[in-house]
């Protein structure tokens, strides 16, 4: 089964950018779908964007579209979270998540793999 790291959290201000990552290791790296989740303190874990696994499809959530953009790098088994104006409701643990079907993805009771989870602050 593969494994997530994911990296990149941090403090930032309101209004600046910040860019997530999530390395993917172990058996078949490349053949899962992978998405990225965030979860507020006393909110439930929330889909933000979902990247197929060869992909060429795309689905983000209406919460963040326009501002967050999903990518990935196959050669280095590393998905990518591009997020642009943050703002402190932004505020949150962010996690990455992988399974082989891309339809498991939308909601967090059905994902096969998650990460560990990185913390992003937005404050002034």
């Amino acid at each position: 089964q593969v494994q997530l790291v994911e990296s990149g959290g941090g403090l930032v201000q309101p209004g600046e950018s910040l860019r997530l990552s999530c390395a993917a290791s172990g058996r078949g790296a490349n053949d899962y779908a992978m998405a990225w989740f965030r979860q507020a303190p006393g909110q439930e874990r929330e889909y933000l964007a979902v990247i197929s696994r060869s992909g060429s499809t795309i689905y983000n959530s209406n919460s963040v579209k326009g501002r967050f953009t999903i990518s990935k790098d196959d050669a280095k088994h590393t998905v990518f979270l591009q997020m642009n104006s943050l703002q402190s409701e932004d505020t949150a643990v962010y996690f990455c998540a992988a399974d082989p079907k891309a339809s498991n993805l939308f909601q967090s009771q059905t994902v096969t793999v998650w990460g560990q989870g990185t913390q992003v602050t937005v404050s002034s």
